[in-house]
């Protein structure tokens, strides 16, 4: 396969508005929505202050009700007319969204664009909880995935087979289902001490951070009637964060800095 060229002067804008926070819009992002004719944002994941500084006599439209046939409509009226669109989804756009299908759309009808990412729940999630998905010496991947709900998952992509690699998490899409998340990972083998971040409506004013393990998922979750919005991160190894990384290691070289003993 080739390498797509950034095509300059494009027509769509698939934008990544972040998790909810309107600092955390990247600059790019925040310069695309200013520029735009019409604004489409996903109103119930993306809050309104995230599209506050469209120019005046732009369109902003929540296609919170719409479907993806009238979303495109949208896209395409507004590109024949001579039109720029920024079309704002949470987090990254690449993440559990229906991008691939607008862009199959676009591509179809020869419109062009770019995808102008965004930061992540599960990053900010971790920002605001001061943890890391990796430690020294302990585990060093991170697998994003969700469970198996609604919409279906490969079995061999199933927590429980995942488990397996007793890694770091990002679990998404699930917080209905904490007590099948909690019960897939214990049988997959993670221990009930695992300490698991719950990230609630990250990034809005009503968010809602805390550490939790893995055994009482399940109960804190439902205690604070939390069934949607939220993000888990499942985090072994944390006992180990003593562990010094070899970077910044005086006896470690590399090609920018000699070890001590040089």
């Amino acid at each position: 396969m080739g390498t797509r060229k950034r095509k300059r002067g494009c027509q769509v804008y698939f934008i990544g508005a972040g998790p909810g926070d309107p600092e955390l819009i990247t600059v790019k992002a925040l310069k695309r929505i200013r520029e735009a004719d019409l604004v489409l944002y996903t109103g119930s994941l993306v809050p309104k202050e995230a599209v506050a500084e469209a120019k005046a006599g732009a369109r902003v439209m929540d296609s919170s009700g719409m479907t993806l046939e009238e979303i495109h409509e949208q896209i395409r009226q507004t590109v024949k007319s001579g039109g720029v669109v920024a079309r704002v989804h949470t987090g990254d756009p690449s993440l559990f969204g229906a991008v691939r299908e607008q862009m199959e759309m676009l591509e179809r009808e020869g419109i062009t664009y770019e995808v102008v990412p965004g930061v992540s729940a599960a990053f900010a999630a971790a920002a605001s909880a001061r943890v890391s998905f990796t430690v020294p010496e302990a585990t060093q991947t991170l697998i994003i995935t969700r469970a198996a709900g609604k919409s279906s998952v490969p079995e061999k992509q199933s927590l429980k087979q995942l488990a397996h690699h007793h890694c770091s998490f990002a679990i998404y899409l699930s917080a209905s289902m904490a007590e099948k998340v909690q019960e897939e990972l214990l049988r997959g083998g993670y221990s009930p001490e695992t300490i698991v971040v719950v990230g609630y409506r990250v990034g809005w004013k009503d968010e809602a951070v805390w550490k939790t393990r893995l055994s009482r998922l399940s109960k804190e979750v439902t205690e604070r009637g939390i069934k949607r919005q939220a993000v888990f991160l499942v985090l072994p190894g944390q006992e180990e964060m003593n562990k010094r990384s070899k970077l910044y290691h005086p006896s470690f070289s590399h090609s920018f800095r000699k070890d001590s003993k040089d």
